[in-house]
């Protein structure tokens, strides 16, 4: 694979569109991914995140606008930005008869790579999943299912990952485990965009923070660049700053509260 400069953006996004019929979807989005970098793009249901994510991995066309994933041009250079990448959608993608060992090797076999039962050792090891990685996937607790999902999807060392809404319907104790996977990847130096609903995953995990709201990204900064965007709240002379939910309910004219939205 290519060797792409490190001041290089890992994913490059321009003026993206892209429209239903009358439904505009993408109405000019604009985003830089670093290498090793979480991006968080966080939005409501029908923001336009997984469209994004379905343009950016070549599984969809874009109506206007550029986008560059490890440096390839997605509609020009599809099959390099395949080769670049991988992605993790909103439910697991394991085989629940095979073990997790056998998972991980399959695809490694899949991806014509030698040696596939040191490859998902490896993994196993890496995901601290060793003692689990005989046990059939059916007995695997969702945190540990995603957490196989994820090591599948590093094999063959892509230098960027999709991660599509990645703990949906999770517990708070598997939600744990999925985002120290994450840290971990990046602090591998692998490129990773994830889509959130979730305000408090965005504000724990990453680097830089887009709120896509309507098909445009209305902000895109780090948690602190967005913070003063509000004032901080004084209680009981205490200064206090907005979180991320506040900031996010803000921009968007969004009246409901929760962590959800």
């Amino acid at each position: 694979m290519t060797s792409r400069s490190a001041a290089e953006p890992a994913i490059r996004v321009q003026g993206l569109t892209k429209s239903y019929g009358k439904l505009e979807v993408l109405r000019g989005v604009d985003l830089d991914v670093a290498r090793g970098g979480i991006f968080a793009l966080l939005g409501s249901n029908g923001a336009g995140k997984t469209t994004v994510v379905k343009i950016l991995s070549t599984l969809l066309k874009a109506d206007g606008g550029t986008a560059t994933v490890n440096g390839f041009d997605v509609s020009a250079q599809a099959a390099r930005v395949r080769e670049s990448i991988s992605l993790t959608g909103q439910f697991a993608a394991v085989d629940e008869i095979l073990s997790g060992r056998e998972n991980l090797a399959l695809v490694a076999r899949l991806r014509h790579l030698r040696d596939p039962g040191g490859i998902a050792d490896d993994l196993l090891k890496r995901f601290s999943m060793t003692d689990a990685g005989a046990r059939r996937v059916a007995t695997y607790s969702g945190g540990m299912r995603r957490r196989l999902d994820i090591a599948m999807s590093l094999i063959g060392n892509p230098p960027v990952i999709f991660l599509d809404e990645p703990t949906t319907g999770l517990d708070p104790e598997a939600r744990l485990e999925v985002w120290r996977a994450v840290k971990d990847l990046a602090g591998q130096g692998t490129a990773i965009l994830l889509t959130t609903q979730y305000l408090d995953e965005a504000e724990h995990l990453a680097d830089r923070i887009a709120v896509l709201h309507q098909g445009r990204i209305l902000v895109n900064g780090t948690l602190a660049e967005l913070r003063r965007l509000l004032p901080p709240a004084k209680v009981e002379y205490v200064e206090k700053q907005p979180t991320l939910e506040e900031v996010f309910l803000a921009i968007t004219g969004t009246e409901t509260t929760g962590t959800k939205n």
